[in-house]
């Protein structure tokens, strides 16, 4: 570009060159220059091609009289003949490159250019990649000199067919002087000449026409010189049209000569190694908490407001929530780390922690819905995770409703796309009900709605690829399926909840491990009175349970209570207690457990930044 400038990145280039239309982003060249006292000044000298300097003055001044942008105390055009020059004084107690991209993305200093790469082939105008654009130009170039030679040996043989019937007449010019002497008019003349030395009409026409100067013998070599000459002309063209490498070897020759006369240093640099602007230089990467409800709505807090709803007591520490929602899970993370939001069809959503909507205290947050657009019909969110890191140590622990598991190095989920990625293959009539974050050293816990719970190691299940369907993780009897996915955790106990409203407490040691693809042990009594099982919980001293019916009703309970031991711990083969008193009609449909862990505690999962506090 005549103005200079810097390309940002290469994306754009690379998609234009492929496929024959893309957008590069230029940013205007800058640097900062040390006012001393801790003070810097941002300086630009370049501006993106076609950009207004006045307007961006006028724009960036909105900005900050809007506080739009904060640190800028004076801004200022300092150009003249010898350049541009927009001087931007910053406060002291700002990062100049943090201004810098605010001014990046609010203003002109980086604008987009749009390439369209179109040409008229065979009359017809075609948008092509490079590769493609190249070789319809080189073809051109082709064309061009094959043409040129063509119309060049054309020239030649006229003219060497000339010099030939000269030479005929130079040689016997006293025989051609005295037939010429002899002719009435110059048509007899050319007559006999064609006649008496097999001359065509043309070299008649040019003997007739050629002065006396030629006669001498000086002129004669010249013109017997000038045909032999002209002869070799020939046989080079002829050669230049026989061989396509010699065609092309012009056309490079050319094009060399073309660079060399007109060919200057470039204006416009690119910048290969740094990546595009992204939305993460705008926002600072603060610890922040992340609460999910029950109805699938979400929300973001910075972490100080979360510690103030704390000191509120017990409940919902002000969060508006409808009667039949509660916060199911909360997420102490930071803005940078990733949340991955796991559907029935077993399709992953991958999203930054920044892009969920801060809100205040009473809001209930936005619907999950609204931030994965991309999501296919019949899809619903079943499952979340947030992620700081993508490493090999970690793995994603899969189960579908029809008992199968799978276990996935979490590595794998680096690169999700906007539009989803497969998480697991799910078979015919099969969903997914569950993923877990592990280690791969733990123990799993399958419960099916009929009662049956199975117990295994983690490292009975290999780790597979994205697109495996998994391995059987319990065998279930016709009509069974199963409902929750548990890792096993030292200290805590398997809390299990049935539909009709009862629920008890088992010490996880009664579950005995076996290999996978048994059909596991009794968990619960699933009777008339019971009903079948809804979900199984680990938990721990200090949680609370919150369970939720299908007419709207909702209770929490403290799972360990010294005074009235509410939820009992009981063995295996029982019947449990009531946890909701229900109507005739309703039934229990979600249940959430609610850490109750001091400051203390709180704080020390934000250090370690990014589990879920379940």
């Amino acid at each position: 570009f005549p103005t200079g400038g810097t390309i940002h990145g290469i994306n754009g280039i690379v998609e234009a060159y492929s496929n024959g239309r893309g957008t590069v982003k230029i940013r205007s060249k800058t640097h900062f220059e040390d006012r001393g006292g801790g003070r810097q000044r941002l300086v630009a000298t370049e501006l993106p091609y076609s950009v207004n300097k006045s307007r961006l003055i006028e724009s960036i001044a909105d900005l900050v009289r809007d506080k739009r942008i904060d640190g800028i105390t004076d801004l200022r055009d300092e150009s003249d003949r010898h350049g541009i020059r927009l001087v931007i004084e910053l406060r002291r107690d700002v990062i100049g490159e943090v201004v810098l991209n605010q001014l990046y993305k609010h203003t002109d200093l980086q604008s987009s250019f749009g390439i369209n790469m179109l040409a008229l082939v065979n009359d017809r105008p075609v948008t092509m990649g490079l590769r493609e654009m190249l070789s319809h130009f080189v073809a051109f170039r082709e064309e061009v000199v094959r043409r040129r030679t063509e119309y060049e040996l054309r020239k030649a043989k006229e003219r060497a067919h000339i010099l030939e019937g000269l030479v005929i007449a130079l040689d016997n010019l006293d025989e051609v002087i005295a037939l010429i002497r002899g002719s009435g008019d110059v048509q007899e003349a050319s007559h006999k000449l064609q006649e008496t030395f097999d001359l065509s009409e043309i070299q008649a026409k040019a003997i007739l026409e050629m002065r006396l100067q030629k006669l001498t013998s000086l002129e004669v070599e010249k013109v017997k010189a000038d045909l032999a000459d002209t002869l070799k002309l020939i046989m080079q063209l002829e050669e230049i049209l026989a061989s396509e490498e010699e065609i092309l070897a012009i056309v490079r020759e050319e094009l060399v000569e073309v660079r060399d006369r007109y060919g200057d240093d470039r204006r416009t640099q690119i910048d290969f190694d740094e990546s595009e602007l992204q939305m993460e230089d705008l926002v600072p990467n603060i610890k922040v908490v992340v609460s999910i409800t029950s109805g699938n709505y979400i929300k973001r807090q910075d972490i100080d407001s979360y510690r103030v709803q704390r000191r509120g007591g017990k409940g919902l520490r002000g969060q508006s929530l409808k009667e039949t929602d509660y916060v199911e899970e909360l997420f102490v993370t930071l803005n940078h780390n990733y949340l991955l939001f796991f559907t029935n069809l077993g399709r992953v959503y991958w999203l930054k922690t920044f892009r969920v909507p801060e809100s205040g205290r009473h809001s209930r947050g936005v619907p999950i819905v609204n931030l994965l657009p991309n999501l296919q019909e019949g899809e619903e969110v079943v499952a979340f995770r947030s992620i700081q890191e993508f490493d090999d140590e970690h793995y994603l622990f899969f189960a579908t409703k029809k008992g199968k598991v799978k276990k996935t190095p979490l590595s794998a989920y680096s690169h999700p796309r906007v539009t989803g990625i497969i998480a697991l293959k799910i078979l015919e009539d099969d969903h997914l009900i569950s993923v877990r974050l592990s280690d791969g050293k733990q123990d799993v816990l399958l419960a099916t709605r009929n009662g049956q719970t199975i117990r295994f190691k983690e490292s009975d299940v290999r780790a597979m690829g994205r697109s495996a369907a998994g391995v059987r993780g319990i065998r279930l009897r016709p009509g069974d399926e199963v409902v929750s996915l548990a890792l096993a955790k030292e200290g805590h106990d398997v809390l299990t909840v049935t539909v009709n409203g009862f629920g008890k407490r088992t010490n996880i040691e009664e579950y005995r491990v076996i290999r996978r693809g048994g059909m596991g042990v009794k968990g619960i009594i699933t009777s008339e009175r019971n009903g079948p099982i809804v979900a199984v919980r680990m938990v721990s001293e200090g949680d609370e349970l919150m369970v939720s019916s299908r007419e709207g009703m909702i209770v929490r309970i403290p799972v360990y209570e010294s005074v009235t031991n509410q939820i009992r711990c009981m063995g295996r083969v029982t019947q449990g207690v009531r946890l909701m008193r229900l109507d005739e009609a309703d039934a229990v449909i979600t249940v959430g457990v609610l850490k109750q862990a001091d400051e203390e505690a709180v704080d020390e999962e934000i250090g370690e930044g990014g589990e879920p506090v379940e």
